[in-house]
């Protein structure tokens, strides 16, 4: 009797353990994110092509954001400085404004500015697009909301979910962005997966 449940706990920990080195795809995603053409915060073109061979995270903001935007973007921050203390390398952010006809380059660098973001972290904050075309790929690529403000508002409405992207530009899974109810942002988890990410794909070249 012993030497069998030994072999059955053996068997749970190896299960475990396999389970632990993988990143687990939600089922809503899957696909691969579409082709694009932006602007960044340097007044530089960045592209779909740009993202190759870097896993992404990704979040919609905008500066004038009054409410949860700011908390987003000091968690993407955190989550930075723990990667960089981490020395993992080989991955980039992306922060998609949601309000491109006030979000210039020069606003987006100022914005990127009240942030303590590492000086080696690949940080894209970017524009130059119509709200058509932002409310197309929020929704085509990672089925969220992107609406125009109420009358008489100036905030945006936009999810606060953080997406996580392979090197392939496949789209992974999600995350909490700020911590709301009973969804705590998931700083630890966050950087495991970006960190396991980074591991295979570095494996596999």
């Amino acid at each position: 009797m012993k030497k069998w449940l030994i072999a059955v706990l053996a068997a749970l920990m190896f299960l475990t353990a396999c389970s632990a080195g993988a990143v687990e795809p939600m089922s809503r995603y899957g696909d691969e994110i579409q082709d694009f053409e932006v602007t960044n915060q340097n007044d530089e073109t960045f592209t779909r092509e740009d993202m190759e061979g870097k896993v992404w995270l990704l979040s919609f903001i905008f500066t004038n954001c009054a409410t949860v935007c700011p908390p987003m973007s000091q968690n993407m921050t955190s989550v930075a400085q723990e990667l960089e203390e981490k020395g993992i390398e080989d991955y980039g952010i992306m922060s998609f404004s949601v309000d491109p006809e006030v979000d210039t380059p020069a606003v987006l660098t100022e914005y990127a500015g009240w942030y303590d973001i590492p000086e080696n972290t690949d940080w894209q904050f970017l524009t130059g697009y119509d709200y058509s075309f932002i409310r197309g790929f929020a929704e085509d690529n990672f089925k969220t909301i992107v609406a125009p403000p109420p009358k008489g508002s100036n905030q945006v409405t936009h999810g606060t979910a953080f997406y996580l992207i392979d090197e392939k530009g496949i789209i992974i899974k999600d995350y909490a962005g700020v911590d709301s109810g009973d969804n705590k942002f998931p700083q630890a988890e966050v950087v495991s997966d970006v960190e396991k990410l980074v591991e295979q794909k570095n494996e596999e070249e």
